[in-house]
């Protein structure tokens, strides 16, 4: 491990929640005015996460009295106070520029529903389970 590894792994935040586009986050920002410092929320929904490491970047979209504002955040980055996920979108992209054009209801994402920790396979297994059971409650009449 070479000098500028160690520094980016000091620099690193230990407690960071996972990340994904379609995420529903809540930023905690300090700002500083003249001299004094205080916290701003920015809420909104992920658009887009690059890098990796200490160079994390993602980008986060809201929209304001029908304007569109997206602010773009170094995740490691000390002037970050907190990142809370409010809720998972379901999406099938890596990039979310398409909903710059949408507008309402338009905009809007399925929520993701994880079946919880465990492989894909597990999920599917699950999945099916769920769907034998609910096609054979309705034979039972």
């Amino acid at each position: 491990m070479n000098v500028i590894d160690q520094l980016e792994k000091e620099q690193q935040k230990e407690e960071l929640p996972e990340l994904r586009p379609g995420d529903t986050v809540r930023v905690h920002a300090r700002v500083v005015e003249g001299t004094r410092e205080r916290i701003q929320v920015f809420e909104g929904l992920v658009i887009r996460v690059t890098g990796g490491g200490l160079r994390r970047n993602v980008t986060v979209r809201r929209v304001t009295h029908g304007v569109g504002v997206e602010r773009t955040f170094l995740v490691h980055s000390p002037r970050i106070d907190r990142i809370e996920v409010i809720r998972h979108g379901q999406v099938r992209r890596a990039r979310l520029y398409y909903l710059r054009g949408r507008v309402g209801k338009a905009a809007r994402l399925r929520e993701r529903r994880d079946e919880g920790a465990g492989t894909r396979a597990q999920a599917m297994r699950a999945r099916a389970a769920r769907a034998r059971g609910a096609a054979g409650e309705g034979d039972e009449e």
